[in-house]
């Protein structure tokens, strides 16, 4: 049992990872008032929903219990910024993906 949780966090790290630096990675060519803190930030949220996402179980398929937690911690953040559409989208397609990757067997 031990060995099985912990293959799932380390699931969930990898997810986090690597969501957070795709993310980060898409927003190195925009422009910010205070480019490090928009980014850093996105990585934290971007993390947040890679490494949630395993281990969340709602009765769903994996794909959209990734776009529902995606869509939950993305929200806050499109409503305060305004910029809807680049944090929804990028929310929704990583969840998406993670939630697959993560219910593979």
């Amino acid at each position: 049992m031990r060995i099985n949780q912990n293959k799932s966090y380390l699931y969930a790290v990898i997810f986090g990872i690597s969501f957070g630096l795709a993310d980060s990675l898409l927003m190195l060519p925009l422009q910010f008032e205070n480019k490090v803190l928009a980014i850093s930030s996105a990585f934290l949220q971007r993390f947040a929903i890679g490494f949630l996402i395993p281990f969340v179980s709602l009765p769903v398929s994996g794909i959209l219990k990734g776009i529902i937690i995606s869509l939950l911690i993305s929200f806050p953040t499109a409503l305060i910024t305004g910029s809807y559409g680049p944090i929804l989208i990028t929310g929704i397609i990583g969840g998406a993906i993670i939630g697959k990757l993560s219910t593979k067997k």
